[in-house]
């Protein structure tokens, strides 16, 4: 197994179960995250019916191997417009996320997939799932964002 990038050491079992997400540590909100990857590819949302289509058009500091951001800790010096998901934005951003995120599936009341590496112990159980973006990726710099429509994949679940 490899180290898992995410601190999830010392937490408590099931802890997202018993708390709400308003009342989790900053290392319990950010062990919600599967570590998937989707939240990074560009969306494209239809100004008319508000329908959010998820794209294989990764952000530029999407690592498609890991999953991870690059730069995850400095990632607004490079995109200012990366977004900072927090229990208190939650309302405003959960529309668009993937449909098996953590932080979307408990703000809908949804219980987590087994897969989650809070459940199954292993942060690599979201690419054996094949739920994640692992090796499904075009870069932003080599795609241009008129073409982005040829590139609207289904979530896989």
């Amino acid at each position: 197994m490899k180290r898992d990038p995410i601190d999830r050491a010392g937490l408590a079992p099931r802890f997202w179960e018993r708390k709400p997400l308003s009342k989790l540590t900053e290392q319990e909100w950010e062990a919600l995250c599967d570590g998937c990857g989707k939240c990074c590819l560009n969306k494209l949302e239809d100004e008319d019916t508000g329908v959010v289509e998820l794209t294989c058009v990764a952000c530029r500091l999407l690592d498609d191997e890991t999953c991870r951001c690059t730069q995850y800790e400095i990632r607004h010096q490079f995109v200012p417009e990366c977004i900072v998901l927090k229990p208190d934005n939650l309302d405003t951003h959960a529309y668009w996320m993937p449909q098996t995120c953590a932080y979307r599936l408990l703000w809908e009341g949804k219980p987590l997939f087994d897969w989650h590496p809070l459940i199954s112990g292993t942060p690599d159980s979201v690419h054996e799932a094949g739920v994640s973006a692992r090796g499904r990726t075009v870069s932003e710099f080599e795609t241009p964002e008129e073409e982005w429509e040829d590139y609207i994949i289904e979530e896989p679940v």
